[in-house]
């Protein structure tokens, strides 16, 4: 209707801004973000979610975790999209943010696990800022989509691999530590396989959608991590094996599955990722309190 203003919403985090009378809408854009260096965007998300976590080291975890989780979520989120900013299209506006906020809810949880000092409350900041740092520059190069040829991308593929493997056994030893329902930790680990394993599978092409097939790979390793974890619960075994034994099955089956996607599996390959998963069973054997 003639004389009443419109919203138009344009993402992402286009903003509409109501006029009154004639004048013409405005909208608010976050372009000026590229005036600042990507490496010092980077380097600000970093520093914003280490003094998030740093403040959240102060309270107890028992009295604070619903307050802070929808916290650091939300700001792993605006810090990621601060530093990657560019060209974010499609699929990529959840592959991108998947590693920043796991990374980061996984290592609140684990510090919840230590005792609150100084001693910890350090390193713990440190071992976050570097790792946040690592995965916001992962996310950047795939971001950019750099040939898959090319050090660069395999080195941020190696990065991104390792830190999934790295937050899987965090999230598998803190959801342990718990103490919950057997179906119930089962259920947790196997949604996280499957999120985190479908960011892994998708970063194989980087494609702009999504592929159908990378959802059948990651619900399979997702139910086989599900079995494992319920078969393991009537074990007599430490929780910390335990963990470690749900995270090598991870690192082994989605490394013969995302090689297989990107043509790489060969008999060495899988000669690799059988020994570790056989290397840790033995391991888990010798640990058995009967």
């Amino acid at each position: 209707m003639a004389g009443k203003s419109k919203w138009k919403f344009s993402l992402p985090f286009a903003l509409p801004i109501k006029k009154t009378g004639t004048q013409k809408q405005k909208k608010l854009n976050f372009s000026f973000i590229n005036l600042i260096a990507k490496r010092l965007r980077i380097v600000i998300a970093t520093l914003a979610m280490t003094v998030l976590f740093g403040v959240s080291s102060f309270f107890t975890f028992t009295e604070s975790w619903y307050i802070f989780i929808p916290i650091i979520i939300l700001i792993s989120y605006v810090t990621t999209y601060f530093a990657v900013f560019e060209g974010i299209n499609r699929v990529e506006w959840y592959m991108l943010f998947i590693m920043p906020i796991l990374l980061a809810v996984s290592l609140y949880l684990f510090y919840s696990l230590l005792p609150v000092r100084w001693l910890t409350r350090i390193p713990f900041l440190i071992l976050f800022s570097l790792g946040y740092y690592a995965v916001l520059l992962t996310m950047n190069i795939f971001n950019v989509g750099v040939e898959k040829s090319i050090q660069l991308y395999r080195a941020a593929f190696s990065i991104n691999y390792l830190t999934q493997t790295f937050i899987v056994f965090l999230f598998v030893l803190v959801t342990l530590s718990f103490r919950l329902n057997f179906l119930l930790t089962g259920f947790i680990i196997a949604i996280l396989s499957l999120i985190i394993s479908v960011q892994l599978f998708w970063s194989v092409k980087l494609e702009k959608h999504f592929d159908k097939t990378l959802f059948v790979f990651s619900s399979v390793l997702a139910l086989l991590l599900f079995e494992v974890a319920l078969l393991v619960s009537f074990m007599p075994l430490r929780i910390n094996v335990v963990a470690l034994i749900l995270t090598a099955l991870y690192y082994s089956i989605s490394g013969i599955a995302y090689n297989y996607l990107a043509d790489r599996l060969f008999n060495n390959v899988l000669r690799e990722y059988a020994f570790v998963i056989v290397f840790v069973l033995f391991i888990a054997v010798l640990t058995l309190q009967w």
